[in-house]
């Protein structure tokens, strides 16, 4: 079965971020759509979904905001869930996403809650 250029590009930054994970941090993979973005953090030792966050939840759904706000609020989110469950070290899996735009946003904001990529 050919694969896509899409799906190769993901499995290329994928394998890449997973040959230099290790048991003390945790890979943070972000998928984002032309409405809504969501994002997991994922122990992938044990292939377990520790924590995660979307735009499509209850409480963030009712948020009339642009799409780059509506990132923001998300990693706000994933980034107290993540500090409750005592994570701070993770690597950033952007899949096949340029860095740039919401998921710059998306980063940066993670950075100035806490979190260390």
């Amino acid at each position: 079965m050919k694969l896509t250029t899409k799906d190769r590009k993901k499995f290329r930054i994928r394998n890449k971020v997973k040959k230099v994970a290790n048991s003390e941090r945790y890979r943070l993979c972000i998928s984002r759509s032309s409405k809504n973005i969501s994002a997991q953090i994922i122990d992938d030792m044990k292939r377990v979904t520790l924590v995660s966050s979307s735009s499509i939840e209850k409480d963030i759904k009712n948020i009339k905001k642009s799409k780059s706000e509506l990132s923001s609020i998300v990693a706000e989110n994933l980034a107290k869930k993540a500090k409750e469950k005592k994570i701070s070290k993770v690597y950033f899996d952007r899949g096949m996403y340029k860095y740039h735009g919401r998921v710059k946003l998306f980063a940066e904001t993670l950075r100035k809650n806490g979190m260390e990529f």
